[in-house]
């Protein structure tokens, strides 16, 4: 599995649409990372983006990121709901495969050294990546927040920053910066709008004062919606899942009789900690994520993936097989495979409604074709195989000698028929392109050119196949019948591909 860092910075910017965007450009602009989430909250003037990428590359991408904040941002206007000390409030990074918690610390800290150096913003370490043991809490760092700090940080030997000046950014504040396992965001409404409410079962969940060991709490007035909401971190959901804290701010709330309105997940959350979920309140036992249908196709996927990975790899190597017959027969497979994406792209089409049965049609024959032109891929590895088995038997008497010659005339014959049969079904492939390209959508007409341009390869592939192995075989009948339907196979080819090529060409222009 690849190496890969989850990273989901907070900006203290939440009402301005263009300026994310804009931040979030930067993230978009360095290789090897994907943006995974966005979540922008008007009443904490905050945006938390999620993305996830190679250590080398969310590195780049949160300097970046943090770069543009710092000339978008200017904390001296800033107000909002949410504690907060800088433009880019907090930075944490997260192991998701291959990469270990003390390389995400190391990385954390090289990040910061960056910042600090080419942006000149104060930062600070919390979490695993921290050097100090009273800052490993997010809350203590953030005491008396971006206000509070600006007054304390070069008179206040304990707020001296890790890394960078002693004072603070003249827009962009200060930064945290850390590592830290995947936390879930989860915030509940409660049916009021007294906020001292939220405020003492926020105080009596969160660990800081004597609650559950891995929640930390705030209770904040949402005047938007008229309500008032308690707001957490669960920073590790397998010892502290949702439905533990929930549940707990349920019994909290009963106390002062008010009931929970709703609740929300902010950004991404595990797989893991929504089975918890379903696991306590339906009482379903012993669920597994092996039962989510999104995640046993996503293995799926993966393994396709892999698959075909290990293909290109295999012919790549060394070795004579798979070779040209199975690559041939993989172009005729994906001809078919891009047809069938063109009659998909104009069944149900209002458009195209004239054309809809005939392309029933051709996708149910496409599909058809598809499936016996992967089988082919193998069957031809296979024939090449049995030809060389044939080849290494003992010739230590005649009777064997024999033996060995007829089964080697029999296995040439076979890895001839093979690509044969490659160019037949290429063949109807290109018969099948050809509808498509002239009556299925527009919008697909280069689609079906590519899947024109394949089945013609994977026909004149195959025929090179059949070619090479007629020399070494010994029926006459067999050979001339052979090379006869090949050749009449290639000629009809050929005048479908040009034909194909002729259609697809007057309608791009």
């Amino acid at each position: 599995m690849a190496r890969m860092v989850e990273c989901v910075p907070n900006f203290s910017e939440g009402r301005r649409v263009e300026v994310i965007e804009q931040i979030i450009g930067e993230i978009k602009s360095v290789k090897d990372v994907a943006l995974l989430d966005k979540e922008m909250d008007g009443d904490h003037n905050r945006a938390v983006i999620s993305f996830v990428g190679t250590p080398e590359g969310v590195k780049e991408a949160a300097f970046r990121a943090i770069r543009r904040a710092a000339e978008l941002i200017d904390m001296n206007k800033h107000v909002g709901e949410h504690p907060r000390i800088g433009a880019t409030d907090v930075v944490p990074l997260i192991p998701i495969s291959d990469f270990t918690m003390e390389e995400c610390i190391k990385l954390a800290r090289e990040l910061a050294i960056e910042v600090a150096e080419k942006l000149h913003i104060p930062v600070y370490l919390y979490e695993e990546a921290a050097v100090r043991p009273d800052r490993t809490n997010l809350a203590e760092i953030r005491k008396g927040e971006y206000e509070g700090l600006s007054k304390e940080i070069e008179k206040t030997p304990e707020r001296k920053p890790d890394f960078g000046p002693c004072k603070m950014h003249p827009t962009a504040g200060a930064t945290v910066i850390g590592a830290r396992m995947p936390l879930v965001a989860f915030n509940v409404y409660l049916e009021t709008k007294d906020v001292r409410i939220a405020k003492k079962i926020a105080k009596a969940i969160r660990f800081g004062d004597g609650g559950l060991r891995y929640v930390k709490a705030l209770g904040f007035a949402i005047k938007e919606r008229g309500l008032v909401q308690v707001s957490m971190n669960l920073v590790n959901y397998s010892k502290t899942p949702i439905f533990r804290a929930f549940e707990m701010i349920k019994s909290e709330a009963n106390r002062y009789g008010v009931n929970i309105i709703s609740s929300e997940i902010v950004g991404l959350v595990p797989m893991e900690a929504l089975i918890d979920v379903a696991d306590f309140y339906l009482k379903v036992g012993n669920l597994k994520k092996e039962q989510i249908l999104e995640n046993r196709l996503m293995h799926l996927a993966k393994s396709q993936k892999e698959g075909l990975e290990d293909f290109i790899h295999e012919v790549a190597s060394d070795s004579p097989a798979p070779g040209g017959g199975s690559v041939a027969a993989v172009a005729g497979s994906l001809a078919a495979a891009l047809s069938s994406m063109v009659c998909r792209l104009t069944i149900g089409r209002k458009k195209y409604i004239q054309v809809e049965v005939e392309m029933k049609k051709v996708l149910e024959e496409s599909e058809i074709l598809q499936k016996q032109l992967k089988e082919l891929i193998v069957r031809d590895a296979e024939s090449f195989n049995a030809v060389m088995d044939a080849r290494k038997l003992s010739q230590n008497n005649e009777e064997e000698v024999v033996r060995r010659a007829k089964l080697i005339q029999e296995a040439t014959k076979k890895a001839a028929l093979i690509p044969l049969e490659v160019m037949e079904k290429s063949l109807e492939v290109l018969k099948l392109t050809k509808v498509v390209a002239e009556k299925g959508n527009l919008n697909t007409v280069s689609d079906a050119g590519v899947s024109g341009l394949m089945a013609t390869s994977g026909m004149e592939g195959a025929y090179l196949n059949v070619r090479i192995n007629l020399p070494s075989i010994e029926d006459e009948q067999f050979v001339k019948l052979t090379r006869e339907r090949a050749e009449k196979i290639k000629q009809e080819a050929e005048v479908l591909g040009q034909e194909i090529r002729n259609v697809v060409n007057s309608k791009i222009g």
